[in-house]
């Protein structure tokens, strides 16, 4: 597997290409942001030469929610760390579901979504996982939510409705 260093006679070839620790304190909030919402990128093609992913944190505060987006063609996981994560989703924001710290959840291409911080004390802090390098951010901003949106579950032949 080809590296991006060229290493002096000696030097470990795994020193400057393997494995990279951001701390969590020198995250980059230089990345394309959502209204309502605090995105930073840990993971990137800039900061370490990823190829393939994208990963950073998003904090949103109680009581708040983000304008409407959607990722592109970009599949995104979010992971719920702390507080209380509301999406809706949907042309008109006609689904919504809720999800707690230890939580998961996946967005799919070019799903319009808005994530709602539902605790009204606590900020609402997310690990974020993207398919590709970059962060790519599509902000929407004729979206006619529905006033009464239907929740949905997940279910599968082993997961039924809780």
């Amino acid at each position: 597997m080809p590296h991006d260093h060229d290493h002096p006679p000696g030097e470990p070839r795994w020193k400057h290409d393997g494995v990279r620790v951001i701390k969590g304190d020198q995250l980059d909030p230089n990345t394309a942001q959502t209204p309502g919402m605090f995105r930073q990128a840990a993971i990137n093609h800039a900061r370490v030469g990823a190829q393939k992913i994208w990963a950073g944190s998003v904090s949103i505060q109680p009581n708040a929610k983000t304008g409407v987006h959607h990722h592109g063609e970009l599949e995104s996981v979010i992971y719920v760390v702390r507080g209380k994560a509301r999406m809706r989703w949907g042309d008109r924001l006609e689904f919504v579901a809720e999800a707690g710290p230890g939580d998961f959840i996946f967005v799919p291409p070019f799903v319009p979504h808005q994530e709602i911080n539902a605790s009204p004390d606590e900020p609402l802090e997310c690990v974020l996982v993207r398919s590709d390098n970059e962060a790519v951010v599509v902000n929407i901003t004729n979206v006619d939510p529905v006033e009464e949106p239907e929740e949905v579950y997940w279910v599968d032949p082993i997961h039924k409705r809780p």
